[in-house]
């Protein structure tokens, strides 16, 4: 566990890599907003999490499956990880920003219909300036 790590994943390296081709411009993980959010759109007020399907709990998905060893420790730690974002994603959006969550197995399966999906995300947000 001690090698996994919370910044750089590919499934972040992946989003990012899209953006760019895109011609997006972000920031990274910028610590002034609550939760670092991994991709920052200043222009676009957008806030995009990639969240890890084990480490946030995603619902039915495979990836998500509690270990069978210490199984109460890691029930706890994920629904803490719930929790914290939960109450992080609230005050985001007080603060006018527009959150997304990305999940790592839906960036796996879907890459092929990323480019639109992220399109769809950031022009909306154009139409209504």
């Amino acid at each position: 566990m001690s090698q996994i790590r919370s910044i750089n994943t590919k499934p972040e390296l992946c989003i990012r890599t899209t953006l760019f081709k895109m011609g997006y411009r972000f920031r990274l993980h910028r610590d002034d907003l609550p939760g670092k959010p991994d991709i920052v759109l200043p222009k676009y007020k957008t806030v995009i999490f990639v969240h890890g399907c084990f480490w946030h709990g995603h619902q039915n998905c495979k990836k998500a499956s509690i270990p069978k060893s210490n199984t109460q420790f890691w029930l706890n730690k994920i629904r803490n990880n719930i929790i914290r974002f939960n109450i992080q994603k609230g005050i985001l959006i007080e603060q006018g920003w527009r959150v997304f969550v990305i999940w790592e197995c839906t960036i796996m399966k879907e890459q092929h219909t990323l480019p639109n999906f992220l399109n769809s995300i950031l022009e909306s947000k154009k139409d209504n300036k």
